[in-house]
């Protein structure tokens, strides 16, 4: 008898202790959210009074024209007008921001990339738009449109040091609880994101409406089909060639079947919209120096990965000048604008872009439709 109350005295002790450290691990783990979403929405870090929710909105993780309206009716003060939210990048005006939602992006030039006009300037300033943080970083490690930050712990030192004109900075451990913030179920744009970020798996929706069915077969997984073929005949799969995965976000296996060499899995991608400029953004003149000394002019309003790079030529590619990251398309209704300048402000202009794209790369043979246009965005919509 002893024996068994001995035993189960110990038996006792010992759920209660693993009990103990269990709340007391979720204690910490609720504490360390806590403090995220406290630096996350309130910390200044001695800067500019801009916090991380300043730009990063907790409905659509970034800031829309209309948005930034809303809150300049409010109060024309608000951190998001100061520094590279102004006109100028030194607090004089706020059109830009009205108009576009875009910052001013200061970015160092790679070493063998200059400027022609100002050949000893080691750096150059960009229009972008805020890239969203819906669904980035839990889900997608390729951070910033041009990929230039390896971790969101550098992400986030710069844009404190950058955005926020911080005068102390971050801690390792400030860092850590803003990088666990970020992967907290807010961040996700549905339960089914969320689900897949816990491993399991999501599909296309399969659609309702007529329309959602047709532009579906967009973004289905399948091979192109091969000349002879009509234009009708190129459109299956036509948007999985460049949104594929289960976030809709990656190059598939078909790409270079169609003479685009990129591989699977590539994040990166020129449509156009340097090319097409249709901000009418100032054009920037880049002079790249090649590995065999030879020189190429780049004229764009932002050459996008290569300035990451340093890679001036495209080498038969769209991965590099001009190019951007493939954006998740998973939540992609709730994150206007649209594109690395924000030149399109809603999915409709985002189609109307692309029918101008495709009739451009492929001498005007693929020529997207109203009821194209119409479908892909009915199913674009569908994908929370």
């Amino acid at each position: 008898m002893r024996k068994s109350s001995f035993l189960f005295g110990a038996l006792v002790v010992t759920l209660l202790g693993a009990t103990a450290g269990w709340l007391a691990g979720q204690g910490q783990s609720v504490s360390n959210r806590e403090d995220g979403k406290r630096l996350f929405e309130r910390e200044t870090f001695g800067g500019n009074g801009r916090t991380c929710r300043t730009c990063h909105s907790s409905e659509t993780g970034t800031v829309s024209p209309q948005d930034a309206q809303q809150r300049f009716a409010i109060n024309p003060h608000d951190p998001l007008f100061l520094h590279d939210g102004s006109d100028d990048g030194q607090g004089h005006g706020v059109n830009r921001m009205l108009t576009d939602a875009t910052i001013l992006m200061t970015l160092q030039l790679p070493s063998n990339v200059r400027l022609a006009d100002h050949p000893g300037q080691r750096t150059v300033t960009l229009r972008r738009g805020i890239p969203t943080t819906l669904n980035t970083p839990a889900l997608d490690p390729v951070l910033m449109v041009d990929g230039r930050q390896p971790t969101l712990e550098a992400q986030a030192t710069g844009a404190i040091h950058d955005h926020a004109q911080a005068l102390t900075g971050a801690t390792g451990k400030e860092l850590t609880r803003l990088h666990e913030f970020q992967l907290t179920d807010a961040f996700f744009s549905s339960p089914a994101v969320r689900n897949l970020a816990h491993g399991g798996a999501l599909d296309l929706p399969q659609g309702r409406t007529d329309s959602e069915k047709r532009g579906r077969k967009f973004f289905e997984n399948v091979p192109p089909n091969l000349p002879p073929i009509t234009p009708d005949d190129f459109k299956p799969g036509l948007c999985a060639a460049c949104h594929s995965g289960p976030l809709l976000n990656q190059t598939n296996e078909f790409l270079p079947l169609v003479g685009v060499n990129v591989p699977a899995g590539t994040r990166f991608q020129s449509v156009l919209v340097s090319e097409f400029n249709k901000l009418d953004n100032p054009i920037l003149h880049f002079i790249f120096t090649n590995p065999d000394g030879s020189e190429t002019l780049l004229d764009t309003p932002d050459p996008g990965r290569a300035l990451i790079t340093g890679v001036g030529q495209e080498f038969g590619t769209f991965d590099n000048v001009n190019a951007f990251k493939i954006p998740v398309l998973r939540g992609v209704r709730r994150t206007a604008p649209y594109f690395h300048d924000n030149s399109a402000k809603t999915l409709e202009e985002v189609m109307n872009h692309y029918t101008q794209f495709f009739a451009t790369v492929t001498g005007g043979f693929l020529v997207l439709t109203p009821q194209d246009e119409a479908d892909i965005v009915a199913f674009m919509k569908l994908l929370d």
